[in-house]
């Protein structure tokens, strides 16, 4: 493992933000099965590479927000896989729009998501020591020196100087 490294993401980098919050512990019968269809997603993303998901990283903000850092080939494989019939994302939001309806949700369990197309050149990482993570676990790693020592280089460099070289 080289020590420093850098995402070696060229172009245009989509990320989703997506997560939960248990607003009553109580209430494990509505949030448990939102939690448990992340889940499934995410499996689902896992086994047919071809909708997009590049990589995840699952996190918690406190014992009652859990959500997930999704990286994904492109904004349209994103949109495609959040309205195919075919995948379980779209079982699972009817399911969430019938419970929200009738109002068992609410004030149960929130549900939250970002969606972000970060242009070339608003972006930089640097890992020290790390396997691949996040933006590099997505999109491959490279030694830093490969893409600048600082950060304002990094976030110059441009994924056409490295066809060039």
């Amino acid at each position: 493992m080289v020590a420093r490294t850098t995402a070696d993401a060229k172009g245009d980098v989509v990320v989703l933000l997506i997560g939960m919050r248990i607003n009553r512990f109580r209430a494990v019968h509505l949030w448990l099965p939102v939690m448990l269809g992340m889940l499934r997603m995410l499996r689902e993303l896992e086994e047919d590479r071809g909708r997009g998901l590049l990589a995840k990283v699952l996190l918690t903000a406190s014992p009652r927000t859990y959500y997930v850092v999704q990286y994904w080939e492109t904004r349209d494989k994103l949109y495609a896989y959040a309205t195919a019939p075919d995948a379980f994302h779209h079982r699972a939001w009817a399911a969430l729009n019938r419970k929200e309806r009738t109002g068992r949700l609410r004030g149960q369990v929130g549900i939250w998501h970002e969606a972000y197309v970060v242009p070339e050149g608003s972006y930089e990482a640097i890992y020290g020591d790390m396997p691949a993570f996040g933006l590099a676990a997505a999109h491959g790693q490279v030694p830093l020196a490969a893409r600048g020592r600082y950060a304002k280089d990094r976030f110059a460099h441009r994924s056409d100087e490295d066809e060039g070289a």
